[in-house]
């Protein structure tokens, strides 16, 4: 029998792009397959070739939709990929959804470049297209929690509740005996829509998220703060532009603002859901209670507060119509979609407000106007920021570090070896160095692309400073 690896193709020194290889004696599966995001020389790993060639893949499994950790896979699929892929139902439902919109988006961004001349390259080509996103939904085999399959030679899957948002897993795999634990992105045990995750099992080795592993979520009420800063802003007759992820965080926006509404705390302005896959997800909520907090009755107050757009031409007017209202739309850091054309009608009004609802990775729009920029390329041009920028931290869907550590601590047998990953540098090492002071097992921030062997706690005899890995070029 070979050795058992783990291949660091992604989210190693960053918080995006999440990839992580499994492989032993040829075999091969993928943990996630998610777009890069933020800075340029991030995003620009997108159009480079896939680390080996996607023919030789056996399996993905998927921990969640996110594009960060699923929106690769049309282009692995277009490219060779011919292999199963693996995930919970409610995420291949999501997945569906945020895929065709990925493709669409990339699309009309090409289109819109090529026609008004903003791009560097004469003829700006989408990443992938709406058609090899319909030749990838075939190959997704749904995978219900706490189910264990063999997905390739000497290789078993299970799933197990990361909280997080609907269908998001910790994937755990067993490789001829040796387990591999992947956190993906780990829920919050006091999150106001999902359920926490379950408790971390004994495994040999951990791979974790790191998203806050620097920070504790702000002890802020979001319902007051957002409550404040709508009242405020629609007083003085302007917009409030809330970017959030379709998925996850606009179902924790519009809770919030439910509840609000029936404590009598929301003023009488027109809320708007400009976002197609927002409006596609309630039904998907309803499907999979076991998942959430929420009962039926919340789920259609929830949705039926805000009025919702779902034709281009309609948001096009929202443009035009001005304050008092409220426009909820994708995507959360402002990396896309329609809440960029929103920006372009209202963020120059110092009437209006941005409130920024969770993180921001280094390199997005959401980013550079939480850390205080006010000018932001947008469509080929630089628009000035003149809007109040509102950050409410504490909204959340990802664990803090103080809450990653106690989940970990949890277990009566630590794992033989941390991975930390998923996280901006000093988030990742952070929480590496709380590992080993605090909870004094090994742990270790992989390079990218770095190769780590899959050890098993028993054959595992070296101190703690001391890892089985090795760095590879590939």
């Amino acid at each position: 029998m070979g050795p058992r690896s783990i291949r660091f193709l992604g989210a190693a020194d960053t918080v995006t792009g999440s990839r992580h290889l499994v492989e032993r004696d040829g075999v091969r599966v993928l943990v996630d397959c998610g777009l890069f995001q933020g800075y340029k020389v991030l995003r620009a790993r997108n159009r480079q070739p896939f680390p080996v060639d996607p023919a030789t893949i056996d399996a993905v499994v998927l921990t969640h939709a996110h594009l960060d950790h699923s929106g690769y896979l049309p282009a692995l699929v277009r490219d060779g990929f011919a292999g199963r892929i693996l995930a919970s139902p409610g995420t291949i439902e999501l997945a569906e959804i945020m895929l065709a919109d990925s493709a669409y988006l990339m699309e009309e961004e090409a289109r819109h470049a090529a026609s008004r001349h903003w791009s560097r390259h004469a003829d700006p080509r989408p990443l992938y297209t709406s058609e090899d996103v319909r030749r990838t939904m075939p190959r997704f085999e749904p995978l219900d929690f706490h189910e264990t399959r063999r997905i390739a030679p000497g290789v078993d899957v299970r799933l197990v509740h990361a909280g997080h948002i609907l269908g998001a897993a910790q994937v755990r795999l067993d490789v001829d005996g040796a387990s591999v634990h992947f956190t993906g992105d780990l829920g919050r045990p006091d999150d106001p829509l999902m359920r926490p995750p379950e408790a971390l099992e004994s495994t040999d080795v951990l791979v974790a998220e790191s998203t806050y592993g620097d920070r504790v979520h702000a002890a802020g009420d979001p319902e007051r703060l957002l409550g404040d800063v709508i009242r405020r802003v629609t007083r003085r007759g302007g917009v409030v532009l809330i970017p959030a992820f379709a998925v996850g965080r606009t179902e924790s926006v519009l809770l919030h603002l439910s509840r609000l509404a029936d404590r009598g705390e929301l003023p009488d302005v027109p809320i708007y859901l400009n976002s197609p896959m927002a409006v596609d997800a309630v039904e998907i909520y309803e499907r999979h209670p076991e998942e959430h907090r929420l009962g039926h009755d919340e789920l259609q107050r929830m949705y039926g507060l805000a009025r919702r757009v779902t034709s281009v031409d309609d948001s096009k007017l929202l443009n035009l119509r001005g304050g008092p209202l409220v426009i909820l739309s994708a995507s959360g850091m402002l990396t896309g979609g329609r809440i960029l054309h929103h920006l372009d009608a209202y963020g120059s009004d110092p009437h209006n407000a941005i409130v920024l609802t969770g993180f921001q990775a280094g390199g997005t729009r959401g980013a550079a106007l939480q850390a205080g920029e006010r000018s932001l390329r947008l469509f080929g041009k630089d628009l000035p920021i003149r809007a109040e920028v509102v950050a409410i931290e504490s909204m959340s869907a990802h664990a803090d570090s103080e809450q990653i550590l106690g989940w970990m601590g949890a277990t009566p047998e630590p794992p033989g070896m941390t991975w930390v990953v998923h996280g901006e540098a000093h988030a990742a090492d952070t929480l590496r160095a709380r590992i080993r002071r605090e909870l004094g097992r090994a742990a270790r921030v992989p390079d990218h692309h770095q190769v780590a062997e899959i050890v098993p706690r028993s054959a595992r005899a070296a101190p703690i400073d001391a890892v089985a890995a090795i760095d590879a070029s590939i």
